[in-house]
């Protein structure tokens, strides 16, 4: 059976390329030294984040660039506890993110907030209590 429940890369077109490795690295993202020319690469747990211009993006998947679009897909990054989304949330805000909506208990029983990193790429940080992450901070759904 092939392997089909996994994400192993995650590929974020990006209009300026060198602006969008600024803003993951000044977040705290430790670039990859391997990365080729034309891609930023930053490890994860068990996957990896690209960087890539938007106009290659959509050249390499035979699509006009205005057809990529932004921000209906939210990437996430859950955390141990409230003090860590606050930090996490800090930080990115402070590398040149947008506020979207300030952290804040919510209707599940979490506490989560959003922003848009420069390119209007949305991310959630959010601690759900009822999602326990293990000692890496990988999540397994109970």
């Amino acid at each position: 059976m092939l392997p089909s429940n996994r994400v192993t890369l995650i590929t974020l077109g990006v209009a300026d390329l060198d602006r969008a490795a600024r803003f993951y690295a000044e977040w705290g993202w430790v670039p990859h030294p391997g990365s080729p020319d034309g891609l930023h690469l930053f490890q994860m747990h068990g996957a990896a984040l690209a960087l890539f211009s938007r106009a290659e993006l959509a050249a390499d998947q035979n699509r006009a660039a205005g057809d990529l679009g932004t921000g209906a897909m939210t990437l996430a990054q859950n955390c141990e506890d409230v003090a860590q989304v606050d930090a996490v949330f800090r930080a990115a805000l402070d590398a040149g993110a947008t506020e979207l909506k300030r952290p804040e208990k919510v209707f599940w029983g979490g506490y989560s907030g959003y922003f848009a990193d420069p390119d209007g790429h949305v991310w959630e940080i959010a601690h759900n209590p009822g999602w326990p992450l293990a000692p890496n901070g990988t999540l397994t759904l109970p």
